[in-house]
C-alpha cells in the first residue's frame, strides 16, 4: 500500500474488519513458582488444594485461583493475618471468556506490606453465587453490585444486592456476558416500547418535570402519539 501512491490508510476500511488474535483461556505471561511471591507461598501452606493455581500477568502481577467454596475463608485470611494485611480491596470485577464459566476477580493491595495481589474465582455459568466480602471490605458493596448487574453473579450475605447501573426492572439480561447481543436481546422496537412505557417520575423531580415538555406518550399500537413532544 505505500508503494501505491494512489492508496491510502483508509484503504484497509473496505477490508473489512480482521479476525481477533485467538487467546486461549488463561493464557498468561509466565508460570510462576510459589516463593515468588510471600503471599502466595502462605496461601499454598495453609490452604493446600483450595489454592487452584498460580500464574505472573503482564510481568509482575501475581494472580491466585482459589476454590470459590473457600473463597470467603481465604479473603478473610488474607486480610486478617498478620502476616498479609491485604487491608486495601480496590477492585472486584467479573470476566467472561465466552465459555462454560465466570471469574470474579478481586484486587487487593497490602498497604504495610507495600504488595499487591490479583484472586480469582472461577464459577460455573450455571452455578453463578459467591460469598459477599462486604463485611471485610466495605469497598466492595457497590462492585459486586456492579458485578451482579453486568454479569449476573449472585453474592451471598450482601446486605443491598440490587442492579446499580441497569434499571431494576430491566429484563434483557447482562450486558457484560459474552452471550449478549451487541444490540440487546430485545428489538429496537420492542425497547422503544418498553422505554415509552415507563413512568417518568421514577426517574424525574416533580422540578424536572415542571420545566421540561410533555413526556412523550406510546399509543395501543406502540407507536408515539402524534402532537406531543
Amino acid at each position: 500500500m505505500a508503494n501505491n501512491p494512489s492508496s491510502s490508510a483508509l484503504d484497509a476500511v473496505e477490508l473489512g474488519p480482521l479476525p481477533s488474535e485467538i487467546r486461549v483461556r488463561g493464557a498468561v505471561t509466565s508460570a510462576a513458582a510459589p516463593s515468588d511471591h510471600p503471599s502466595v507461598a502462605a496461601l499454598v501452606t495453609r490452604f493446600g488444594a483450595g489454592i487452584v493455581r498460580h500464574r505472573v500477568s503482564a510481568g509482575d502481577q501475581t494472580v491466585v485461583w482459589v476454590d470459590p467454596k473457600q473463597s470467603l475463608e481465604i479473603l478473610t485470611w488474607l486480610k486478617n493475618d498478620a502476616s498479609q494485611l491485604y487491608d486495601m480491596m480496590s477492585d472486584v470485577t467479573g470476566v467472561d471468556y465466552g465459555g462454560a464459566s465466570v471469574d470474579v476477580v478481586y484486587q487487593m493491595f497490602s498497604t504495610t506490606h507495600k504488595r499487591a495481589l490479583r484472586v480469582r474465582c472461577e464459577l460455573p455459568a450455571n452455578a453463578l453465587e459467591i460469598d459477599s466480602v462486604v463485611g471485610l471490605w466495605k469497598s466492595a458493596d457497590w462492585l459486586e453490585r456492579e458485578v451482579f448487574d453486568l454479569f449476573g453473579v449472585k453474592f451471598r450475605g450482601h446486605p443491598d444486592l440490587r442492579r446499580i447501573l441497569m434499571p431494576d426492572d430491566y429484563a434483557e439480561g447482562n450486558p457484560l456476558r459474552k452471550d449478549f447481543p451487541l444490540r440487546g436481546r430485545f428489538s429496537r422496537a420492542e425497547q422503544t416500547r418498553r422505554a415509552l412505557e415507563q413512568d417518568v417520575e421514577r426517574f424525574y423531580t416533580a422540578t424536572d418535570l415542571k420545566h421540561g415538555g410533555t413526556p412523550q406518550q406510546v399509543t395501543a399500537g406502540g407507536k408515539p402519539a402524534e402532537g406531543v413532544d
